[in-house]
């Protein structure tokens, strides 16, 4: 037995469980895994695609880059037992750039992977993190949170015509989530880790049931075995504006994957973390670029890990491999993907209410956690959330009377928080 900062640890980070365990163990971290990529996956495909069938499609590709660069981190990466999904924070450059042309969003996505990528190799990462001190970094996580309310509020509601009313839609959303909470303070181990897709699950049971002109579950059409990767074609095309947006959003991916890896190795009392952390966010650029190529929201690692491996008492690597495989095989299997994706908007909006508040504990948790929190540390965040909220629900129509070049960057609440929280931090309150 190994004890780590009071956690009994059972399997250690090289260790392998019995085959039988390794199993359960791996189909755990499978069931964490996949709502993520369902909920930015449908939020993100319906932006795109009006035809259920590339919608699918679409999902398809992005279970299949978060089962790759999960693989490839376990093995050659940072070799941490880290989960691995769709960054949210790309997901809100993509929705502030919705004027661009799909080719221009992953164009984008693509140099910001090549960029991640040669920082990291360089060593000019290490250089920028003296930029993202703890206001900083505890604003970016808020503001992530706040900027997708008027998406999840997109989702909540019914479309017109739907045969279902608003007050229906938000009183099952406060509902569900209130239970999600309360099961969140009551469940223990895999029954509280696995919360969100019993939460999807039974959501969407309950909403058939209560509502079911507004639920549609067709799998039908599709091959048992299909191939996501047929008629893919990639072109450049440079939006200087969008580019920008991005590459600031990068900047937060980065941060949220250096911090997920030093959380896994700290818990763990890793001596090689810096190998670990430069293969580590290097791997994520490499997936960003792919994901480019593929057009689709890019991978980042993911901060459940310490959760998990704390009521699980494992640590070892080696149960995420078969579930990286099993979300590799998945991507193949657009019958099983039609069915996860056909869970209402309503569930998936409701989850996102449930993850987005776990994102504000953390950056609240981050700021008052901090010895220099003090009344300027609170103009210094509070400023950018404010600019932000304000920024994400400007009326479309009103942004659409600015030079299209600046869209994608005033237009989104996220790049705007962030600019001014670096604005107040390294310019106005530079001595502090």
């Amino acid at each position: 037995m190994i004890f780590l900062n009071q956690i009994k640890l059972k399997y250690d980070l090289d260790e392998s469980p019995p085959l039988t365990e390794l199993l359960l163990l791996s189909l755990q971290w499978l069931a964490i895994s996949i709502p993520t990529i369902i909920i930015i996956g449908q939020v993100v495909a319906v932006l795109h695609f009006d035809n259920p069938g590339e919608q699918i499609i679409y999902v398809q590709k992005l279970f299949f880059i978060t089962g790759l660069v999960m693989l490839v981190q376990l093995l050659w990466g940072h070799r941490l037992p880290l989960i691995v999904g769709p960054a949210a924070v790309l997901l809100i450059g993509v929705l502030a750039g919705r004027g661009s042309s799909i080719n221009a969003i992953y164009s984008a996505i693509f140099i910001g992977g090549i960029i991640l990528t040669l920082f990291s190799l360089t060593g000019l990462f290490a250089h920028l993190k003296k930029f993202f001190t703890i206001r900083v970094v505890a604003a970016i996580l808020l503001l992530i949170a706040f900027t997708l309310t008027p998406t999840i509020m997109n989702m909540i509601l019914p479309p017109s015509g739907s045969g279902v009313s608003s007050l229906f839609n938000l009183s099952f959303a406060f509902i569900l989530v209130f239970l999600m909470f309360v099961a969140n303070k009551f469940l223990t181990g895999i029954w509280k880790s696995t919360l969100i897709i019993w939460a999807m699950l039974i959501g969407t049971l309950a909403y058939s049931v209560l509502s079911p002109q507004a639920v549609g579950l067709e799998t039908g059409g599709y091959q048992l075995l299909a191939s996501s990767f047929k008629d893919i074609t990639f072109e450049i095309s440079l939006e200087p504006g969008l580019l920008l947006s991005f590459l600031i959003c990068f900047l937060a991916l980065a941060i949220n994957d250096l911090g997920s890896i030093q959380s896994v190795g700290e818990l763990l009392k890793l001596d090689d973390m810096p190998k670990r952390i430069t293969r580590g966010i290097t791997f994520t650029g490499l997936g960003n670029v792919l994901s480019g190529l593929l057009g689709v929201v890019g991978p980042v690692n993911f901060s459940l890990s310490p959760g998990v491996i704390a009521s699980t008492g494992c640590a070892s690597r080696f149960t995420l491999i078969p579930a990286a495989l099993g979300l590799l095989m998945l991507s193949f299997l657009p019958v099983a993907i039609a069915f996860m994706d056909s869970i209402p908007s309503v569930i998936i909006g409701t989850v996102l209410i449930y993850v987005m508040c776990s994102q504000i504990a953390a950056g609240l948790l981050m700021a008052f956690g901090s010895m220099e929190f003090d009344f300027d540390s609170g103009l210094i965040i509070g400023l950018p959330i404010m600019l932000g909220i304000v920024v994400s629900f400007f009326p479309a129509e009103e942004l659409n009377t600015l030079p299209v070049s600046l869209r994608p960057i005033l237009g989104n609440g996220f790049v705007v928080g962030v600019i001014a929280v670096m604005f107040l931090e390294h310019v106005i309150y530079r001595n502090k």
